[in-house]
């Protein structure tokens, strides 16, 4: 299984040190005698980044005799990738340079000429006929083409190998608001490569009986767990948004972003290596503008945020513009918001947070005692959207992503106040597992290099580092009574042949989402039966299991309505 092993083992001595020091366990409230969490009294949330359910678990294969919705099951209307005509490819056009590469690959497909949209004909040929393949038989898990933290975005067709770090990193693929629309193509599924910069690297997937988490689940004494087969993402697009309806199960507003602009096709971009628009197109960090001439209907309009923002205070980036603190001081809007006011324990535990929200001495500070930041896997992060600077001791590690970080953009949880508290680093998430002081609810995100991102970050190793963190728990004294729910913020612009609700699919939807299915899988120490849950979910199930736990209201209208993971559970407790 790889690293795992030898990181286990770091992580046991951790463990064990930690519970060497002690820790109260919290006081909590009840739960509802018929909640859907049933006995459990810890929820734990393990948010990962960037696969779609294809990509990653499309073949897992039967549980307990259960059949699982995989690539198996794709028509070839769902499959076979179309060209911005409609025509049909013959060929799979490929960029990562470890899947043009001469040697191994032969051309096997072409040449073929596509025409684009501004009359530009591209010619190409290729290994790959217009098929899903196996990303493992190309880039390995042993293949050298993963950059180091100082190069993490300086490849945009990836690193050949033999040239970068162990690790098997494809090239990262284009993910965001209107773009994914298109690639869905009213669920036909059939434009993921027309509208990517990555083309054909969209149809690639991993076996998924070699994946860490597949080898742990299937080991012996390994916990029981449900696997969620029609598991969407919230929103349409990339990481931002989908954080956001993590929490808040809604798009914020951003009066003063950028508004796109689209083409008649309802696509954000003019110049994608098989797109080409006729019309001047913007691709903005907020929806299209209402009641112009360039409007384009059935496509959401307005001030809202959708594309990658970042915070207003620390921690904070420069590769974004910033948006002003949100204002829920009066109204509750996040599901940390509800659960404050409602007196349930919960923390969002973010892998590097102390670094970079300047914590000097806590639990996951690496940077010394200044004037510099010591560590060097860390930079000095840059001014706030208030002017203050940047430097020691905000100290970020440089795959840190800021806008992995919903509950920042919120006035509860900004530098100072109240609610800043609840957001932890992922050591004290470990300490608290070690001492047996979980909250009532853990949200669990992964630093960059650790949380699967194709293009900065490694998937089997950031596999590793999840199955790690499920161990951890699992060995925990809580873990009889702790229920963990494994998901994907986002497709990471990774194709899956499952329509989302609302485009052929049954569910609750709107002009946000949900987008393409997503790996979600639920694991207990004290479930009974490994199971399949065939029902309908999206991200904002999550938050709609926990307010139906501690009968807290909703925050938006998507939780409102969708469904709770409770007969997931159940599948696991027949």
């Amino acid at each position: 299984m790889r690293r795992r092993s030898r990181r286990a083992a770091r992580l046991g001595l951790v463990a064990l040190s930690l519970l060497a020091l002690g820790l109260a366990p919290l006081q909590v409230s009840a739960a509802p005698k018929d909640a859907p969490l049933g006995h459990f009294k810890q929820l734990v949330v393990i948010y990962e980044e960037n696969h779609s359910f294809d990509n990653l678990y499309g073949n897992w294969g039967p549980v307990s005799g259960q059949h699982v919705v995989g690539r198996s099951d794709a028509d070839a209307a769902h499959t076979l990738q179309i060209a911005q005509d409609g025509s049909t490819y013959s060929c799979l056009r490929q960029l990562d340079v470890n899947l043009t590469a001469p040697s191994p690959l032969t051309v096997t497909c072409g040449p073929e000429s596509v025409t684009l949209g501004d009359g530009t004909v591209v010619t190409y040929s290729s290994h790959f006929a217009n098929a899903p393949f196996n990303i493992d038989t190309y880039i390995p898990a042993t293949a050298t083409t993963c950059p180091d933290r100082d190069h993490l975005f300086s490849f945009p067709n990836g690193i050949l190998n033999g040239q970068g770090l162990p690790g098997g990193c494809t090239r990262d693929l284009v993910h965001r608001f209107y773009h994914e629309q298109y690639q869905l193509n009213g669920g036909e599924q059939n434009r993921y490569i027309t509208g990517s910069d990555a083309n054909g690297t969209t149809m690639g997937y991993y076996d998924t009986t070699k994946l860490p988490i597949y080898e742990y689940l299937h080991a012996n004494g390994a916990p029981k767990y449900v696997l969620l087969d029609h598991f969407f993402q919230a929103a349409f697009g990339g990481s931002y948004l989908n954080h956001q309806y993590f929490v808040a199960a809604s798009a914020p507003l951003f009066p003063g972003g950028t508004h796109a602009v689209l083409d008649t096709a309802g696509f954000a971009r003019n110049n994608f290596p098989l797109y080409r628009s006729t019309f001047a197109t913007v691709d903005g960090n907020v929806t299209q503008a209402c009641g112009l001439p360039t409007t384009r209907p059935g496509l959401a309009c307005g001030d809202y945020s959708v594309n990658t923002v970042l915070p207003w205070y620390q921690p904070t980036g420069a590769f974004a513009a910033k948006m002003p603190v949100i204002d829920d001081t009066t109204t509750p809007m996040t599901i940390g918001d509800t659960l404050s006011d409602a007196g349930v324990n919960w923390a969002y535990y973010a892998g590097g947070w102390d670094n970079a929200a300047g914590n000097v001495g806590g639990r996951g500070w690496t940077n010394g005692n200044g004037p510099t930041c010591g560590d060097p896997n860390s930079a000095p992060a840059t001014a706030d959207g208030a002017g203050n600077p940047g430097g020691y001791p905000y100290c970020p590690d440089k795959s840190f992503q800021q806008h992995h970080q919903p509950l920042a953009y919120y006035a509860r949880y900004i530098p100072g106040a109240p609610g800043r508290s609840h957001l932890q680093d992922e050591q004290d998430f470990l300490h608290a597992v070690a001492a047996g002081s979980l909250p009532q609810v853990s949200f669990v995100k992964p630093v960059g290099v650790e949380n699967e991102h194709p293009g900065y970050a490694s998937e089997p190793n950031g596999s590793d580092h999840l199955v790690d963190l499920i161990q951890a728990i699992e060995n925990g004294p809580q873990a009889g009574n702790t229920l963990i729910v494994v998901t994907y913020d986002e497709f990471g612009g990774q194709w899956d042949h499952v329509s989302p609700p609302g485009m052929g699919t049954a569910g609750a939807h709107d002009l946000f989402g949900p987008g393409t299915r997503i790996p979600a899988i639920v694991i207990g120490r004290s479930l009974t039966k490994s199971a399949v849950d065939h029902t309908v979910y999206d991200t904002t199930s999550i938050m709609r299991t926990i307010e139906q736990q501690y009968g807290l209201p909703p925050v938006a209208s998507r939780d409102a309505v969708v469904n709770g993971l409770g007969a997931a559970i159940a599948a696991g407790r027949p």
